[in-house]
């Protein structure tokens, strides 16, 4: 049994324009001890995919009644996030089940509050420790994350800290709890790259130790090719290609996934220029029917069914799954 499992998740938000949607259609699940990276340029919905486990976006949210997040904590009933309606039922999920390491540290903290003070407070509100325990684990927990001084720094306002020691102590608080699902929003993207390895490492330590289930948010494929187990690709609102990292990166099936791997800079050959994906993310008022990529896509030729239909996710290889109608499948006949 998954530890997360997302079925047909839709997502849409109320705006004077109408109804926009962000998400479509997007199933996924995550294993006790597995790291599923989420990538994609930005606009792609990742961030929305990742409130939504958590119930974070806007009051103007509508989700699909067909969509289903369901959280299977060992021990416990399986708890259908989207169920919650009330704010307090939400307690055991954000915090507690499922922890969140937000793209933008300052936006987290409480401006008034002491690093330390809203670390302890979490810690006494989904834990069993007392505040002078809860203390102690923080300062630890800072320790680990590269802070120097973290007896010192805990007593300290999030202003008073550098961008990347902002970032560090959240990503210490969200990992204080020991979660059973961390959500990292890009996580590293503030941070230098020898802090970036140690954090890394962390994490892949606390999923050996804890058995935790991480859902790894990033535009770089690098950084997943290096933390995930399993990818997923995302484009405007829907997955275009998942499956475990090494074979996705290896033989990429659709062309969304092979541009972005065409646009890394190549190690052995580093005068080679840069071939981005033609064309921008269009805007979700103007969401292309068909395949949502089919605007950008080089490979397609004009008529083309998929300006028409939505592909379905077509296995490839075992486990590997792309948006492609079963004849375009790689090295079919």
């Amino acid at each position: 049994m998954s530890l997360l499992s997302v079925r047909d998740l839709t997502i849409r938000f109320r705006t004077d324009e109408g109804l926009i949607t962000a998400v479509e259609g997007v199933d996924f699940d995550i294993a006790a001890g597995e790291v599923l990276g989420l990538v994609g340029e930005s606009g792609s919905g990742k961030s929305v995919t990742a409130k939504a486990l958590m119930q974070l976006n806007g009051k103007n949210t509508v989700y699909d009644p067909a969509s289903h997040i369901v959280l299977n904590v060992p021990g416990q009933d399986p708890l259908e996030v989207l169920s919650l309606r009330r704010e307090r039922d939400m307690i055991q999920v954000r915090g507690g089940a499922i922890s969140m390491i937000f793209q933008e540290p300052m936006a987290s903290f409480a401006p008034a509050i002491t690093i330390g003070d809203q670390m302890v407070e979490q810690l006494t509100l989904h834990t069993e420790m007392g505040k002078k325990q809860a203390r102690k684990h923080s300062i630890e927990m800072l320790d680990r994350v590269g802070i120097k001084e973290p007896d010192k720094r805990i007593d300290q306002y999030a202003f008073e800290l550098s961008g990347g020691m902002r970032q560090r102590a959240m990503i210490a608080m969200a990992l204080s709890t020991t979660p059973k699902l961390l959500i990292a929003d890009e996580p590293t993207t503030a941070l230098d790259v020898t802090i970036q390895a140690q954090v890394l490492d962390l994490m892949r330590d606390l999923v050996a130790e804890f058995g935790m289930g991480i859902m790894f948010i990033t535009h770089d494929l690098g950084v997943i090719a290096q933390t995930a187990d399993r990818v997923a690709v995302m484009y405007l609102g829907r997955i275009m290609e998942t499956g475990p990292v090494r074979e996705v990166i290896r033989n990429p099936a659709h062309a969304y996934t092979q541009g972005l791997i065409n646009a890394l800079p190549k190690l052995d050959d580093l005068d080679a220029p840069l071939t981005p994906i033609a064309g921008d993310i269009p805007s979700p008022l103007e969401r292309p029917s068909g395949c949502v990529f089919h605007p950008r896509n080089p490979t397609l030729k004009p008529g083309s069914r998929y300006e028409t239909e939505a592909p379905p996710m077509t296995e490839i290889a075992p486990g590997h799954f792309a948006a492609l109608f079963p004849e375009d499948v790689p090295g079919q006949p």
